[in-house]
């Protein structure tokens, strides 16, 4: 083996390790991180847990993005922590997939369609198609398919190259004399771990390893303590995603880790100890692809049958390892923002379409929250309350700390690589979050105006009074709409804001007219009129801010309206939806 199959060697590796890697990252694209966000739902019982952990596992091609994923669920509280051992148990089961892919290299025969299988045959066409769906589709989801057919031919041409380059290693006795050294079966656990926790991917080293079998010189008894230590040596990615996370979080990632080592152990132990009164024939016959892939399997599935009726034990054991420390005790309202905003954990921004999920779920609750502070404020002019005034002002500044925290994530995701849709959700949210924010400022507004108002012993009129009884419930009404919107998405609903927001505003114009009549017969004084006027105003703003959240909802939905665009037509009178819910929420709304 000259330098130049070295350099072939490397190749092979970049391009096996960088297919892997898109081809992960199309699969999660195409789940939209729905598969993710699973994770955290149905882990009622053990059973599921293991299923869905090795389900979830098998289509993103990776243990150790599951399991960052989970330590990710159990720092932000969206999973309990003995849900998070059957997810981690699965995750083993399900990256075993990935091994049984690449043995299709090592199929050998001479009939045409069993040759078909072999990935050097059917990579090139897929290569072929996922560059098509990439260069001549709009559509993101096929876009992302089509990564993932380039991914996976990347990844096979590179396992080819690597095993073509390593086959002539074969002829060289001192390579034969080190993999000799691995057949020991503490420094083969000591190789494979090492190798798995420096490239962070027990597939990819399940993968080299499989390469490796083309030189014919690796024999079942170097290859099987090796496996065992990629098993433990693919801890190490989850154990530095739960640095800076919470205890729980912590013992999910050692859960992991005893999971693994406990496992390998017990296999170990039992394995050798058959092996000294009855000797494995089948060790010192040269390994294969399949056979890696089988060792790989049946250690998982293995382990996992073995360790899950000791879950709590697991569990328990992690524990002990992280011990509870007497912590500070948390206001329940600050607890209460804090649970929400845990579920932008950084973790998750190495999986874009979940780390939106999680963004959209905490702006939702900051819309809920902004909707609760403005039915307050309103509340206020008819009847004050300083404790409902000093509680709109607690719901502004918890509003503005959401903002700060969601807007700040969003930016860290924005440089991440998203999909055309999610590029959407994100500009969509960003918008959002604004809007709501700005809505809880006209809250504090309002509640400043009337504050000052009852300082100074004033009063609207009964008629003032019975005109924004009608003008705050259409502004409640529209605000109640775009938060329901907002929360799921409902074209059908985002198209009623539009209309509400123009009766508002016809609603302002007519109260400002009537004032003016008041005003000149004496029946109301000029200082309450500019008290009106910045309470109309605020009323104004906040259902110009409804109706830019409704707007984003059907961009968003339907990509091809322009906002201006679509409010033309409006104006124009060329869309009958908008005309009938004008004049329905026009007969509903009217002053007295």
């Amino acid at each position: 083996m000259n330098f130049f199959n070295v350099l072939t060697m490397i190749g092979g590796l970049a391009l096996f390790l960088y297919g892997m890697n898109v081809m992960g990252d199309g699969l999660a694209k195409v789940s939209g991180g729905k598969l993710e966000g699973i994770l955290a739902k149905l882990t009622s019982n053990p059973v599921k847990a293991v299923l869905l952990g090795a389900g979830v596992t098998a289509v993103i091609q990776s243990s150790s993005a599951t399991t960052v994923m989970v330590v990710g669920f159990v720092n932000s509280g969206l999973m309990k922590l003995h849900q998070a051992v059957g997810i981690i148990m699965g995750a083993n089961v399900g990256t075993t997939v990935t091994s049984w892919i690449l043995s299709l290299s090592g199929i050998e025969s001479d009939n045409f369609f069993v040759q078909l299988l072999k990935p050097t045959s059917f990579s090139p066409v897929l290569a072929l198609a996922g560059i098509i769906l990439m260069m001549f589709c709009k559509s993101g989801k096929k876009m992302d398919v089509g990564s993932i057919l380039v991914g996976f031919a990347i990844l096979m041409f590179g396992m080819d190259t690597m095993s073509g380059a390593v086959e002539p290693l074969k002829d060289v006795p001192e390579f034969t004399s080190i993999l000799t050294m691995f057949s020991n079966p503490f420094l083969g656990m000591l190789a494979g771990a090492l190798l798995t926790a420096i490239i962070q991917s027990s597939s990819a080293s399940v993968g080299i390893l499989q390469a490796l079998c083309s030189t014919g010189t690796l024999g079942y008894n170097t290859v099987l303590p090796v496996i065992m230590g990629q098993n433990i040596g693919t801890c190490v990615t989850a154990i530095l995603s739960s640095v800076g996370a919470n205890k729980n979080a912590k013992r999910a990632a050692f859960v992991h880790l005893y999971f693994n080592f406990i496992g390998t152990i017990i296999f170990m132990v039992v394995f050798y100890s058959i092996n000294v009164f009855q000797p494995f024939a089948f060790l010192i016959e040269p390994a294969n692809p399949a056979g890696i892939a089988m060792i790989h399997s049946l250690f998982n599935i293995g382990a996992t049958v073995v360790l899950l009726p000791f879950s709590k034990g697991l569990e328990k054991l992690a524990i002990l390892s992280i011990k509870d420390k007497e912590e500070t005790a948390v206001p329940a309202s600050e607890q209460q923002t804090d649970a929400q905003l845990q579920l932008l954990d950084e973790r998750f921004l190495d999986r874009p379409a979940l780390a939106l999920m999680q963004c959209e779920e905490a702006t939702r609750h900051m819309a809920q929250l902004t909707e609760r502070s403005m039915k307050k404020a309103i509340s206020l002019i008819f009847e004050y309350n300083e404790a409902v005034a000093k509680e709109v002002f607690v719901l502004e500044e918890r509003i503005d700390h959401y903002e700060d925290a969601v807007g700040g994530y969003l930016v860290k995701l924005s440089s991440r690589h998203l999909s055309l849709k999610d590029g959407q959700k994100l500009s969509q949210l960003q918008h959002g979050i604004g809007d709501f924010e700005r809505i809880s400022d006209h809250a504090a507004n309002i509640t400043v105006l009337v504050r000052k108002m009852i300082a100074k012993e004033q009063s609207f009129s009964n008629k003032a009074l019975a005109e924004f009884k009608v003008l705050s419930g259409a502004v409640e009404d529209i605000l109640s709409r775009t938060t329901q919107a907002f929360g799921s998405d409902s074209i059908p609903l985002s198209m009623t804001v539009e209309p509400l927001e123009e009766v508002i505003n016809k609603l302002n114009k007519e109260m400002k007219k009537r004032h003016v009549k008041r005003l000149r017969k004496g029946k109301c004084s000029v200082e309450m009129g500019f008290v009106l006027s910045d309470l109309s105003a605020n009323f104004a703003r906040i259902s110009a801010h409804c109706s830019n959240v409704a707007i984003g909802i059907i961009q968003r939905e339907e990509e091809d309206i322009e906002a201006h665009e679509y409010l033309d037509a409006l104006d124009k009178g060329e869309n009958t939806e908008f005309r009938e819910n004008y004049l329905s929420f026009k007969e509903k709304y009217v002053l007295p």
